[in-house]
């Protein structure tokens, strides 16, 4: 699969999926679904130039620290972090760039996440304020707060319906502005779903990301997944999050077990090192 995506014969597209695959990721576990990147960066200019680096995002950082502001705070939280049990690794972030919740999150308008997302939050939608209604400010929230370090899903690259309302679901209405949550609001660039994902997988598949997208692989299921290279890298997660991290079958306890069961799967899991 290397050697055909180097010789270009597979599309960059296809080669994260199968990537995704071998790493044991599928549409057939919420928990571990297939994880692709945030690639642009410009999500508000009236026309999107993908011959300007300048619209990418950098693919060598973690999404959590591609704001330059918060590689500070993550790199302090590690650095003074310390469990008292010593059970604990020292760690970037507490959250993961993919996870149950997140999946269902950005397809909260197609079924069945719209039934998971409401099973989930007890029987109703969550509040406005905090469901996916608009790309810009979903990317703007990554930008200012770095324990949001949600990476993108393929349905990005293809599946315009994710963006439409089609259903009619009462989706509630935001805070501030009282605006009505409908359909995603897309990018000034984009004109309609269809040609939001147009360009988008148009993006995905640029000279640019072309080049660089061995950068962000290397991070989510490459050398710098863990070790040194992670630390280096400011990517390294809450333990639980990594393959053989917990031994389950060692746990006697049925309690501990069922609870960090739950937290594996609720809380986002690594990718197998590849």
């Amino acid at each position: 699969v290397l050697q055909k995506w180097v010789n270009r014969e597979i599309s960059n597209f296809d080669y994260l999926i199968q990537l995704n695959t071998m790493a044991g990721r599928t549409y057939n576990d919420l928990a571990q679904y297939p994880v692709f990147p945030w690639i642009l960066r410009d999500y508000t200019s009236e026309e999107l130039d993908l011959n300007n680096p300048a619209v990418f995002r950098d693919l060598s950082k973690p999404i959590g620290v591609v704001n330059e502001k918060n590689a500070k705070a993550v790199k302090e939280k590690y650095e003074n972090f310390e469990d008292p049990l010593g059970m604990i690794d020292k760690f970037h972030y507490g959250t993961h760039y993919s996870n149950a919740a997140g999946v269902m999150h950005y397809l909260i308008r197609v079924e069945p996440f719209t039934t998971l997302h409401i099973q989930l939050q007890s029987g109703r939608f969550d509040c406005a304020d905090r469901q996916f209604h608009s790309i810009p400010a979903t990317w703007q929230a990554l930008m200012d707060n770095p324990n949001d370090v949600k990476e993108l899903i393929p349905e990005f690259f293809y599946f315009p319906e994710f963006l439409e309302n089609q259903n009619g679901f009462n989706l509630g209405q935001l805070q501030i502005s009282k605006e009505v949550v409908n359909d995603v609001i897309l990018p000034k660039w984009a004109h309609s779903p269809e040609d939001f994902i147009y360009k988008h997988r148009k993006a995905l598949e640029s000279e640019y990301v072309s080049a660089h997208l061995h950068e962000w692989i290397d991070l989510i299921f490459g050398y710098k997944q863990r070790g040194l290279a992670a630390v280096e890298a400011l990517n390294v997660f809450y333990y639980c999050t990594y393959e053989g991290a917990v031994d389950l079958d060692a746990l006697t306890d049925e309690k501990e077990r069922k609870a960090l069961e739950g937290m594996i799967n609720n809380f986002g899991q690594t990718p197998c090192q590849l």
